[in-house]
C-alpha cells in the first residue's frame, strides 16, 4: 500500500481518536483513481495537483455535496471530486504546536528527509524558465537549489553541476527521502532536469509537464531517464 504524497505528512498521525495536544484536520481518505484536486468546488478551476490512485489525503465535507475539501501539505484548501476518493474511519490529527508554527518553516527538520518534506509546501508553484522565485516561479535545479539551501548545503545553479555534488548513490533501491536525482536529456545531450525524492518511488520536481511544483512517480519512463543520484 502506497502513502501518497498530498497526505504524506499527515498519515503517520492518523488516529482513530484525536489524542491530547493534537488539532483534529479532517478525515482520512483515499483516491481510487487519478483525481485532480481543484483551486474551487469546479471542475473548471485551477488544478493544484493530480492525486494518483490509493493516495492518502485529508478531507473535509464541503457545502457542495459533490465535492471533498481537502487539506493540502502546506495548509491550503483544495477540492476534490467526493466520487474519486474512498473514506476511512480515522481522524487525521497534528501536533498543536506544529499547527501553531510557521506553516513554510523546516523548524528542527534540517536534515535531507525534513527538505523533502519541506519542499510538499510549494505544490502548485509555477514552472518558469530560469526562475529563482519559490512562490511565483521556478525551474527544476533553482527549485532544488532553493530547497537544499534551507537546510544549509549551497548547491550549483545548473542540475549538471548539482549531479557533480554530494555523495553518489549508485544503488537506486537504496534511495532515501531528500536524496537528489538526475535526469539525462536526450535533445540536449546532457543533465538536464532533477528533482528530490520523497520516498515509496515518489519525487517532486519543477515540472514543464506539470506547469510547476508536482510529484511523480519514478515510473519506468523516469527511471530510464536517471542517471545521477546525489546523497
Amino acid at each position: 500500500m502506497r502513502i501518497g504524497i498530498v497526505g504524506l505528512i499527515f498519515a503517520a498521525a492518523a488516529s482513530s481518536y484525536a489524542q491530547a495536544g493534537k488539532v483534529v484536520l479532517g478525515r482520512l481518505g483515499q483516491t481510487t483513481d487519478v483525481a485532480p484536486i481543484y483551486a474551487a468546488p469546479n471542475g473548471a478551476s485551477r488544478v493544484y495537483y493530480r492525486a494518483k490512485p490509493y493516495e492518502y489525503i485529508c478531507v473535509n465535507f464541503s457545502p457542495n455535496p459533490s465535492y471533498l475539501k481537502v487539506t493540502m501539505s502546506n495548509g491550503a484548501q483544495g477540492f476534490i471530486t467526493a466520487g474519486s476518493v474512498a473514506m476511512l474511519p480515522y481522524q487525521v490529527t497534528q501536533d498543536a504546536r506544529a499547527r501553531s508554527g510557521a506553516g513554510r518553516s523546516l523548524g528542527n527538520q534540517t536534515s535531507r528527509s525534513g527538505a523533502a518534506r519541506w519542499s510538499l509546501n510549494y505544490l502548485g508553484t509555477p514552472y518558469k524558465w530560469g526562475g529563482n522565485d519559490i512562490n511565483s516561479g521556478i525551474d527544476c535545479s533553482a527549485f532544488v537549489k532553493t530547497v537544499y539551501g534551507q537546510i544549509g548545503i549551497n548547491l550549483p545553479r545548473t542540475a549538471a553541476e548539482q549531479a557533480l555534488v554530494g555523495q553518489p548513490v549508485r544503488n537506486y533501491e537504496e534511495l532515501q527521502p531528500g536524496d537528489r536525482l538526475y535526469f539525462w536529456e536526450t535533445k540536449r545531450g546532457k543533465i538536464g532536469h532533477t528533482g528530490i525524492y520523497l520516498g515509496n518511488g515518489y519525487f517532486v520536481h519543477s515540472s514543464v509537464g506539470h506547469k510547476g511544483v508536482s510529484t511523480d512517480y519514478l515510473s519506468a519512463k523516469w527511471q530510464k531517464m536517471l542517471v545521477a543520484a546525489r546523497r
